[in-house]
């Protein structure tokens, strides 16, 4: 991947989770790999998500969950997205995730749905939508 057309992904932690480990290792890896990566932390609202999102000018927004918060906070930041005129920025969603809970998200309009993928596959994942 070029320098001077690298992809700028956030990624950043929705609601009250604590544990960040899972997207500091996304995030780097997407560095070695090329990407720019604007982590965000933990702690966000969709709205803070979204405002950061415009302001860095991403080409995609991750999001990790893992305390169950997915069904909760991924419409109100769907919604948002769509408040802001953003609506095609693409969403996808890693960490722990029911499998059941998979189809409601894409319903959502969320791209892609990593429930406890490895590194590599959100890799080859991005490196095929990107191309």
């Amino acid at each position: 991947m070029g320098s001077e057309n690298r992809v700028r992904i956030m990624i950043a932690k929705l609601g009250l989770d604590g544990h960040d480990r899972g997207a500091k290792v996304l995030a780097s890896m997407l560095q070695s790999e090329g990407y720019e990566v604007i982590y965000l932390g933990m702690y966000n609202t969709p709205e803070m998500l979204v405002q950061s999102a415009i302001q860095e000018d991403v080409d995609m927004i991750g999001v990790s969950y893992l305390s169950g918060e997915h069904l909760t906070l991924t419409p109100i930041l769907m919604r948002e997205l769509s408040k802001n005129g953003v609506e095609d920025l693409p969403v996808i969603i890693g960490g722990i995730v029911p499998p059941q809970d998979e189809q409601e998200l894409m319903k959502m309009g969320v791209k892609r749905v990593f429930r406890g993928s490895l590194v590599k596959d959100v890799v080859n994942y991005l490196n095929h939508y990107f191309a």
